[in-house]
């Protein structure tokens, strides 16, 4: 009987120990990839006040390529306060207008400036959130198109997304998780 517990001890102890080690290994591979890539990563940096400066290069991109294909498309949202955000985190759920968001204030990109919203100027000069209207007549969604031309760009598109499809969003998270942007970490701004 005692022979048994002590395997079972043994056992225990051994699960412990490799346990341990798996998990160090794991956190610190998950530290390293943070420095991988062609981005440099600040640590410990203040929130921002307006889009990454590589970001705000592709919107001006993305607006003259679309431009360029016949299509004429408005900048609704950029860079967002934490205020902001949890406005329209409220909205559909303490306020009046359909859920728009499900990220909180410091859940989204728009609070370290690396996302952008956008629409389309219809002919009649107004906006639409009509994602098949096809304003340049080639027989091709200009939202899609446009999605095209950000994701050509180095956006990561909302409508490709699984879960919540956000048509109008396009974002650079430049390997950084929201985690890791609450936690202080943001992109190098290239002087």
């Amino acid at each position: 009987m005692k022979g048994l517990s002590l395997v079972r001890l043994t056992i225990f102890i051994w699960l412990i120990i490799i346990s341990s080690i798996v998990l160090f290994v794991v956190l610190y591979l998950d530290n390293e990839h943070i420095n991988e890539g062609n981005k440099q990563i600040e640590e410990d940096a203040e929130m921002p006040d307006g889009l990454h400066p590589e970001v705000e290069a592709k919107r001006d991109e993305l607006l003259q390529r679309a431009e360029e294909k016949g299509i004429e498309v408005i900048i609704t949202e950029g860079f967002r306060t934490l205020e902001r955000q949890d406005e329209l985190y409220e909205q559909g759920r303490t306020t009046e207008g359909d859920i728009v968001t499900y990220a909180q204030g410091g859940e989204s990109y728009h609070n370290y400036g690396l996302a952008i919203d956008f629409a389309l100027i219809n002919q009649d000069g107004n906006i639409t959130w009509n994602t098949s209207y096809d304003g340049n007549n080639n027989e091709k969604s200009d939202w899609v198109e446009v999605a095209e031309i950000g994701k050509d760009l180095g956006f990561e598109w909302g409508g490709d997304w699984n879960r919540f499809k956000d048509y109008p969003h396009l974002q650079m998270d430049f390997g950084l998780s929201i985690h890791e942007l609450q936690n202080g970490k943001r992109p190098d701004i290239d002087e």
